[in-house]
């Protein structure tokens, strides 16, 4: 790291009060945890497998590592320290907004040593300002540090879409991770829970990195229902696909039912039958479908069809947030389900600790007070819901970050997955897709609506 930006003569940086030193080292952490799980996902293939397309769905890796560095130059160099940029030039072909995935690998980008070179240059300059910066309210995006955290979240998003790109990837396996932890306790006993009716407070107006999507806190009303206890299994998916479920159109929303005929789909993406068994594809690994695991790889065409024929239905997006953060007995929202600390290994499969999903009902100790488990990490979870902004929305810091993509389009996918860091991962986090994705670390839980008193 490069020393802290003085001038010759001046003071050393002040430390400021014990609340700015705790957040200077909350973002100087976040921001090294990223580039660290960037270094790996970039550093363990060569060259040529950096700058190819995997997939036209997706970015080469060389892109994402040179945008990584760009944004940061953008909003933590320019806007927050206020210095002047480093590399205007490269702006426009790193702009996710001006060129579409399909066609990046045309563009003149900076090659894998010279996107390194820039990342690196990027980070050193911002340490080195960030050594001495003064992180009290003397704006919205200094207030509690919040650019930092955006930009270290938006650097683990990019890290979560390329560890998709290596999921994508065709080769030998060039990651490894040791496999999740077997849960003492077992699987819950009940397999579905009773969410009482009643207000509860969603959204958030006081987490100090939360993105603008999960703001303002409201309340929300919401009538009594039961959820799955656990993420669906695959061992429950294949009953559908057993009885047919991929050919019967009774199930199947008109768009979706289009869309797998049209592409042949009979189950979830990367799986296949072979000799009267299911095989699937990890990371570069072809092994037999683990039956107990959370399923993965879905769409939400496929999650909906599913709940259909189970005689059930996704839950909201409100539902899911209330069955994870609301706690009956007082009546508050809490940040996660098991309460307001941050995660630990042993509440939820988050950072790419492993390279998959834990067995459906792992993870007792980050259950909801009503015993909801897995709610946060394993696998985002697919809702009912459209992509809307709360009552009271406001964009920030730009508006293509969110309110470009509100609307009946996307849909929403709420609790994270392994692939997904604790920094961009919380009870109020809004994730978002076209309904025909699979690609990404997608599953999800069933709900119904309960019997009138």
């Amino acid at each position: 790291m490069t020393a802290p930006e003085t001038a010759p003569g001046a003071a050393p940086p002040d430390e400021g009060t014990p609340d700015e030193a705790a957040l200077r080292s909350r973002a100087v952490e976040a921001l090294t945890t990223a580039r660290e799980r960037t270094a790996l996902l970039t550093s363990c293939v060569d060259e040529d497998e950096l700058t190819a397309q995997h997939s036209p769905l997706m970015s080469p890796l060389v892109w994402d590592l040179a945008h990584i560095g760009n944004q940061e130059e953008q909003w933590l160099w320019r806007a927050v320290a206020g210095r002047e940029a480093l590399r205007p030039e490269i702006d426009s072909l790193y702009d996710a907004f001006q060129h579409p995935r399909a066609t990046r690998p045309s563009l003149p980008l900076l090659t894998p040593a010279e996107a390194r070179a820039y990342a690196a240059d990027v980070r050193d300059r911002v340490l080195g300002v960030l050594d001495g910066a003064r992180l009290d309210a003397t704006g919205p995006l200094t207030e509690a540090a919040f650019a930092y955290g955006m930009i270290a979240q938006h650097e683990q998003q990019h890290d979560e879409t390329m560890l998709i790109t290596h999921q994508l990837r065709k080769g030998p396996a060039a990651l490894t991770a040791p496999p999740p932890p077997v849960t003492a306790a077992g699987p819950p006993a009940q397999r579905e829970v009773l969410v009482p009716g009643g207000p509860f407070t969603m959204g958030t107006s006081d987490e100090p990195w939360a993105l603008d999507n999960e703001r303002p806190a409201h309340t929300r009303i919401v009538p009594a229902f039961f959820i799955d206890t656990t993420p669906v299994s695959n061992g429950a998916y294949l009953a559908f696909i057993a009885d047919g479920g991929y050919h019967d159109e009774r199930w199947w929303r008109p768009e979706g039912w289009a869309q797998i005929r049209e592409h042949g789909v009979e189950a979830p993406l990367f799986w296949r039958r072979e000799g009267g068994q299911w095989l699937r594809r990890r990371f570069g690994v072809t092994e037999p479908v683990a039956e107990d695991e959370p399923v993965l790889h879905v769409s939400w065409y496929e999650a909906d069809a599913y709940a259909r024929w189970a005689g059930r239905r996704l839950p909201t997006e409100a539902e899911w947030e209330k069955a994870a953060r609301h706690d009956p007995a007082t009546g508050r929202s809490r940040r996660y389900p098991w309460g307001d600390a941050d995660p630990e290994p042993g509440h939820a499969n988050l950072g790419q600790r492993h390279l998959g999903p834990a067995p459906a009902g792992s993870y007792p100790e980050g259950a909801s007070p009503l015993g909801v488990r897995q709610l946060i990490g394993d696998v985002w979870e697919w809702t009912a819901s459209d992509f809307l902004p709360y009552p009271g929305f406001r964009a920030f810091p730009y508006k293509e970050y969110s309110e470009v993509f509100f609307g009946p389009a996307h849909k929403v996918l709420r609790g994270g997955s392994f692939a997904v860091d604790p920094v961009a991962c919380r009870g109020t986090f809004r994730n978002w897709d076209l309904p025909v994705r699979r690609q990404i670390f997608s599953g999800f839980r069933t709900a119904r609506d309960a019997e009138p008193a």
